[in-house]
């Protein structure tokens, strides 16, 4: 099976007419996808589809990108490709000339998420496994060797992590079985985008705990009396058992953070999330020492591993929100993740969007099965938005995701979706 073709994608959602999205920093979104499909020749009309989450403005950059990558990947063998996706990842990250452009960050390295992340889901589909259970049947060395440990052995070497994959083994089925009986624990950012009125916010509450929601998330950073007063009606709507989540979205400076996490404390923040800008290592461990024992959470800016691990190694965080296509695709992602098991940092992916929910489901459940072997204080980011517009949609019941069964990666899109909001020429754009 070769791969023969790369088409691109500009795929923009008109999220900013009810304000979903809506944050300190992003106040009008469109949840968009840099998108590919890696076309193949098999017989079965196997393709391997990839994405990488813009929120509008620059999309057509990322896509730029993944044409100018693309070239390492079309014309090749996939068997191959499957064979060794860490030298994939290498080539990718590694070009010679584009790595000027992109060390393994911005849009180069988001280019090279989508590239990955459908090479996984055409292997997966050609063994008929969803990216997960791929994962989670892999051995412990063949694990190791998807990662590069380039710049992070000082914190985690191949040692390391053999060691702490092969202290997992033994659980593995039971903890597979339970994923597939009781899913994937999660909680709910829908409820609480910035630009909803009270009483939006108040019913979408009530509805989130009367369906099982134990876990939700409000966004704060433009008003801290607003704040402070949103904060207490979500706590006294959702009552004291309830974790309730705050994100910033990068709206402070170090000490303005310290001072108005301790403002919203009498609420019991379960964590602050991205306080200040997502490149501060040491700014986010000041805080983390400050606000004690509110716990910070970040990672959905985190542009590679290395920053992970400087997070990691300073003391700076206390939950990991690992993106799937802000990093490299997957294999940077199991670099990160047995980074935050030697650190004993619980990894909470970062979700929302369009397609995150559907790839995140599988971080989660892997790193629950074959990494971490814990559910405790690990739970995947769940938006109840566009899922519509996939084939095999993330869904999420009583507060947990629904593992996903169907082989692949989870991201692919109907046609119809794609062609219909195709920006700025599908039948959506051009009518306005």
């Amino acid at each position: 099976m070769r791969i023969t073709a790369a088409d691109t994608f500009d795929i923009r959602f008109p999220t900013p007419k009810e304000l979903a999205g809506s944050d300190a920093l992003h106040t009008d979104p469109n949840y968009s996808a840099a998108y590919v499909v890696l076309r193949t020749d098999s017989p079965d009309g196997l393709d391997g589809h990839g994405l990488a989450f813009t929120i509008g403005r620059g999309t057509e950059v990322v896509v730029a990108a993944i044409e100018a990558l693309s070239h390492l990947v079309v014309d090749r063998d996939a068997e191959e490709l499957f064979a060794d996706t860490r030298a994939l990842s290498r080539r990718l990250t590694c070009d010679t000339q584009l790595r000027w452009i992109g060390p393994e960050k911005g849009v180069i390295h988001l280019a090279t998420a989508a590239i990955v992340n459908a090479v996984w889901d055409l292997w997966a589909k050609s063994v008929g496994l969803p990216v997960w259970e791929l994962l989670s049947s892999m051995s412990p060395q063949q694990l190791v060797d998807l990662v590069d440990f380039t710049y992070i052995t000082d914190a985690l070497t191949p040692e390391d992590a053999l060691r702490l994959l092969e202290a997992q083994v033994a659980g593995r089925p039971a903890r597979r079985d339970r994923v597939l009986s009781d899913g994937i624990p999660a909680y709910v950012t829908s409820v609480g985008w910035l630009g909803y009125p009270d009483d939006k916010v108040v019913r979408l509450c009530e509805e989130a705990l009367a369906e099982g929601w134990t876990g939700l998330k409000m966004k704060v950073g433009n008003d801290i009396e607003a704040d402070v007063r949103r904060a207490a009606l979500i706590r006294s709507v959702a009552g004291p058992d309830a974790h309730l989540m705050m994100d910033a979205n990068q709206r402070w400076d170090v000490d303005e953070a310290i001072a108005i996490v301790g403002r919203l404390a009498p609420s019991d923040p379960y964590w602050i999330e991205e306080p200040t800008s997502p490149d501060d290592v040491l700014g986010h461990a000041r805080i983390a020492r400050a606000v004690a024992p509110v716990r910070v959470a970040t990672g959905e800016h985190a542009h590679n591993r290395v920053m992970f691990k400087q997070l990691m190694q300073a003391g700076a965080i206390g939950f990991c929100q690992v993106d799937a296509c802000r990093l490299a695709g997957v294999n940077e992602v199991v670099a990160v993740l047995l980074l935050a098991a030697k650190f004993g940092v619980p990894v909470c992916p970062h979700a929302g969007g369009v397609g995150l929910c559907e790839y995140v489901q599988h971080l989660g459940a892997f790193d629950l099965v074959a990494v971490s072997g814990s559910s405790e204080d690990r739970v995947v980011e769940w938006a109840d938005h566009l899922h519509e517009h996939f084939v095999h949609p993330a869904s999420a019941k009583a507060g947990r995701y629904v593992a996903p069964t169907a082989p692949g990666y989870s991201v692919e899109m109907h046609p119809s979706s794609r062609a219909e909001f195709a920006f700025p020429d599908g039948p959506y754009w051009r009518a306005r």
